[in-house]
């Protein structure tokens, strides 16, 4: 197939490029090289560059995406702004390039003469549940609003049950969950995966909206401080810095290895699936990140102080595991990679780079100003 990835030069879409060449699929690659996430490299990486079309441009541009789509059967669409804290103040950026970008692809695959797309596949995100789904003891399934920061300034970090206002406990979130993003980004996700779903059914495009959890491993932006807790506390430990882990360490995440999203992600683009899908991509474990800051010192040799702050940040979510039923009724999705192995392939890549922790500490610094991170780091 003739295959346009936006944002393929991203951590995701290499990957992604790898995988599809193999198979012999024709690509175009639409990326802006982002400074943020890639810092001063703005081109492919060798191995991808020959055997692909690349168009540098953002997927806001009209011309440049005109351009992109000629010939194009599939789109993976994995061109987004990914920063949960960043996007509650960069807010019109965020809705520019996740959901008006997309609105642009519709309007040339609709108006374009010769424009014969036969799947598409967007890049959604777990983020669009908010705090996903919990067990009450006394009212079973449960989907808590956002926490307060007031019950967190009180060390309360733990949702309570919306309904009675006791305790609950953290259980696999389906893709039946409700929408209730708690942070800009997660909503920009919402809006851009229900735009993709409605057109795919409207025109009769078989489409899928891969809501990944928490996406590492080798190729993960290293610069960019807003995404990615793996990447911001290797280069704490690499360099001695003290590890500073938000609430009281013990909120969780899913984890889910690069080469499971891969698989997941190809199974759509170019699988026998049909029909139009929300499908979770995730391990289906959680790992808290106390315990993801522990681990990752002590590959680096315990350097590091790992100092449980209780500070936080508005916007993020306790904890988050996926339910992957759907993913393997759909698309045959079952995870390989455990969260032990993939950590440690992970950081013995990101120890052949050089650190950087500069940029983590003026995001922090910019949150602090914007009212948007609470305690002491």
């Amino acid at each position: 197939m003739k295959i346009l990835i936006t944002g393929g030069a991203g951590f995701i879409g290499t990957h992604l490029s790898r995988y599809l060449l193999t198979l012999g699929h024709e690509l175009t690659i639409v990326d802006n090289f982002l400074p943020q996430v890639h810092g001063e490299t703005a081109s492919l990486p060798p191995d991808i560059a020959p055997h692909v079309r690349l168009i540098r441009g953002d997927v806001s541009d009209e011309v440049v995406l005109k351009e992109a789509l000629k010939g194009a059967q599939c789109i993976v669409h994995l061109a987004a702004e990914t920063g949960t804290g960043q996007s509650m103040y960069e807010v019109s950026r965020y809705e520019r390039t996740n959901i008006s970008g997309t609105a642009l692809l519709y309007d040339l695959i609709i108006k374009m003469p010769r424009c014969n797309i036969e799947k598409i596949v967007v890049a959604s995100s777990r983020s669009l549940y908010g705090e996903g789904a919990y067990r009450c003891e006394k009212d079973g399934i449960i989907y808590p609003r956002p926490r307060s920061a007031g019950d967190k300034q009180q060390g309360k970090f733990d949702p309570l049950c919306p309904k009675c206002g006791g305790d609950c406990f953290s259980i696999p979130t389906s893709e039946a969950a409700p929408f209730q993003p708690s942070s800009f980004y997660g909503l920009t996700k919402q809006v851009q995966e229900q735009t993709v779903l409605l057109f795919g059914q409207a025109l009769q495009i078989p489409s899928f909206a891969l809501r990944y959890q928490n996406v590492y491993g080798p190729g993960q932006s290293l610069q960019n401080p807003y995404t990615g807790i793996l990447a911001i506390f290797s280069n704490l430990a690499r360099t001695g810095r003290p590890i500073q882990v938000f609430e009281d360490g013990l909120e969780s995440r899913d984890f889910v290895y690069v080469d499971d999203v891969i698989q997941a992600t190809a199974a759509c683009a170019v699988g026998s699936a049909t029909d139009c899908h929300a499908i979770n991509v995730g391990s289906g474990e959680a790992t808290s990140v106390a315990e993801v800051a522990k681990l990752i010192n002590e590959f680096y040799g315990n350097n590091s102080s790992i100092q449980i702050t209780g500070a936080f940040r508005e916007g993020d979510i306790r904890h988050g595991i996926a339910d992957l039923t759907r993913a393997a009724q759909i698309i045959g999705y079952r995870p390989t990679w455990t969260f032990a192995l993939g950590l440690r392939e992970f950081l013995e890549w990101a120890g052949e780079n050089s650190p950087l922790t500069d940029r983590y500490e003026q995001s922090l610094a910019e949150m602090k100003l914007r009212g948007l991170l609470y305690g002491q780091v």
